[in-house]
């Protein structure tokens, strides 16, 4: 249980439940419908299977995790956007690393070329400080990948002394509030945090009864 609303807190993982368990919660037609999805992602890419491939490892050797200090996600495209205007337009960053997936929305090529793009998820890590690493995801992550990407983006860091920040977007329209949504100043900074954070947030917290949803909540 959060401690104080606005505090993020890890939730239950369905990742572990059985098929049986899964089925007497599912209709017939939901049956149906995450049948006919992964044998398109059989056909494609291996049911969905998400890949992680890095150009760059510490010290060189690929079993060891990253070092990193900050590790900062971008994720959906005006977010992506805006780490490509305002952090990314220099020569101060290089890439290293790229998520590669299929899905119904998002279809990435099997090149080791890879280029910034909607269909990639890139990493790009900060020539000054090889600690500091970006993540620029623009492209779709289906809701049954979620915990795939997770495991494997992290699973490839040191968790110790390492912050998280994640950088996304919504529409004003989903924003609940008392008063008009027409009266916001459009767009507008809000924050969720762990009670880990320390430090002084940049901008108000997420009011009730507002939540994260997708990708960032996970």
């Amino acid at each position: 249980m959060a401690t104080f609303f606005g505090e993020v807190v890890v939730a239950p993982s369905r990742a572990g439940l059985d098929e049986e368990e899964e089925a007497r919660e599912e209709t017939p037609e939901d049956r149906e419908i995450r049948r006919e999805l992964e044998k398109k992602r059989c056909r494609r890419r291996g049911a969905g299977e998400i890949d992680v491939l890095w150009t760059w490892r510490s010290g060189g050797r690929a079993e060891e995790p990253l070092v990193c200090s900050r590790f900062i996600v971008a994720i959906g495209r005006n977010a992506a956007a805006f780490l490509s205007s305002f952090i990314l337009d220099s020569v101060c960053w290089e890439v290293v690393g790229v998520v590669k997936l299929w899905n119904e929305w998002c279809r990435t090529s099997n090149t080791t070329n890879v280029l910034p793009t909607d269909s990639f998820c890139l990493f790009y890590r900060l020539i000054s400080d090889p600690t500091v690493l970006l993540c620029q995801c623009s492209c779709y992550v289906a809701e049954d990948q979620q915990f795939q990407w997770l495991e494997k983006v992290f699973g490839s860091m040191q968790k110790e002394g390492l912050q998280v920040t994640i950088l996304s977007t919504c529409p004003v329209a989903d924003y609940k509030t008392q008063e008009s949504t027409l009266t916001l100043a459009s767009p507008f900074l809000k924050a969720l945090k762990t009670k880990e954070f320390q430090e002084q947030v940049c901008c108000p917290l997420l009011e009730q009864p507002n939540i994260v949803r997708d990708l960032p909540a996970a």
